[in-house]
């Protein structure tokens, strides 16, 4: 398989789980980006594995997990998104918004892990593979995470219940 035949193939699924992790579709996509220039250049090694999409997989983990440490390089812009085919009803833009804040709190392992469990739907094993720990950390990270954002759900609605005045 050539590497422009990889990526073809594989492009969309790499930036659906970039941006599932990152919630941020154009970092997601200079993630990929990053990834598949680093891919490239060692496309004779990659191209060998028998676990190719698992191992770019992994890359593209890691370069999210480590990103932070790029933002000293990086000038901050206005992110603008134009969807003219298909509008974002109100309703579920602010449900998706409560969403990506309410993930945004949870530690980066435990989000890659929601990410890939719950986006692009790939089981314990795969996922441990990926970040390099066992099957049995993966659930620890996905319990602890689920386990946050209900607390935080609880507590938002017994705040509401009790109301302004309280």
């Amino acid at each position: 398989m050539t590497f422009e035949q990889f990526v073809k193939d594989h492009l969309h699924s790499l930036l659906r789980m970039a941006t599932a992790m990152s919630m941020k579709p154009a970092l997601a996509e200079d993630l990929v980006q990053d990834v598949l220039i680093k891919v490239m250049k060692r496309w004779d090694h990659v191209k060998t594995r028998d676990d190719t999409e698992m191992y770019v997989r992994r890359m593209l983990v890691n370069e999210y997990i480590s990103w932070r440490r790029k933002w000293a390089r990086i000038v901050p812009r206005a992110e603008v998104l134009i969807d003219d085919d298909c509008p974002d009803p109100a309703a579920a833009h602010a449900e998706r918004a409560e969403l990506v804040s309410r993930l945004a709190t949870l530690p980066r392992r435990q989000r890659v892990v929601l990410a890939l469990r719950y986006f692009e739907d790939i089981d314990d094993t795969a996922i441990a593979s990926i970040l390099g720990c066992r099957p049995g950390t993966v659930r620890g990270y996905a319990s602890r995470a689920l386990a946050t954002l209900r607390d935080e759900a609880a507590d938002e609605k017994h705040a509401l219940d009790r109301g302004p005045l309280s």
